[in-house]
């Protein structure tokens, strides 16, 4: 009997766990295909596709949703599992039960939302010719500043806050649970909101090391996978904050361009 009824929560982690990988690796695919296009075809296609980004908001903005999914879906993945284990457990009790794919929609709207600034700030930027047509700085004050400015916001009282939050999913639920559908959604945007102040800094340090610079999304990534799940995430952050200051200045002091 014990096994019958957690069979149903094994096999919903087991698709959501699926899915959030099918997702994430369709988004790095992307990532790799169009660094890999962008390398290989040269600084003529660079200017070109300069040019395009800046008549095409809509292109770089897809560019930048893709890149939240990828470097932020799989930090949110114990949320995600805590809110469908929370609805097998209705389900079990015959009560009301709300797919997780509205937390999970709730969730990426905020995200997408943080795209479009990233995408009109690069416009902007390109503009200032801070960042060139291959989408990377050229400025080492303009990369020092923000690697120094990253590393300072990890040591804020407004990034320990968001961070307890993003690390606490239980608590999260229990004392934010709304019902309904439209109440899944606001949840998944109300964690979205936690997540952008945990991350937003974080998220703008493609600005500094070329914004398809795959070796930093990576990192990046990895980077949130610790602050968020691993034992001494808030050390973590700290000592990553730390990291990017002495880098920072070392950058601004040797005028090293990343």
């Amino acid at each position: 009997m014990t096994n019958s009824r957690l069979w149903p929560l094994d096999r919903d982690r087991t698709i959501l766990l699926g899915g959030w990988a099918a997702i994430t690796i369709v988004a790095w695919w992307y990532l790799v295909r169009m660094a890999g296009r962008m390398q290989a075809s040269g600084p003529a296609h660079a200017h070109a596709a300069h040019l395009h980004v800046g008549m095409d908001t809509g292109a770089l903005f897809a560019m930048w949703a893709v890149m939240m999914v990828a470097m932020m879906l799989p930090s949110t993945l114990p949320f995600v599992f805590m809110f469908s284990a929370e609805q097998d457990r209705r389900r079990r009790g015959r009560m009301t039960v709300t797919p997780t794919a509205f937390f999970v929609t709730g969730y990426l709207a905020l995200w997408i939302v943080f795209s479009g600034g990233c995408a009109l700030l690069q416009q902007a930027l390109q503009g200032l010719r801070l960042i060139s047509p291959a989408m990377a700085a050229t400025s080492a004050a303009f990369s020092g500043a923000i690697l120094v400015a990253t590393g300072v916001y990890q040591w804020t009282p407004m990034k320990n806050a968001c961070l307890r939050h993003c690390r606490t999913p239980l608590t999260f639920l229990l004392s934010d649970w709304k019902e309904g559908a439209v109440g899944a959604f606001r949840m998944g945007a109300g964690h979205g909101l936690f997540c952008i102040g945990c991350c937003w800094m974080l998220m703008l340090l493609p600005f500094a090391a070329g914004v398809m610079n795959l070796l930093w999304m990576a990192g990046i990534t990895v980077l949130l996978l610790l602050e968020k799940a691993a034992p001494g995430g808030e050390r973590v952050a700290r000592i990553c904050g730390a990291a990017l200051v002495f880098l920072g200045a070392g950058v601004v002091i040797f005028g090293i361009v990343l």
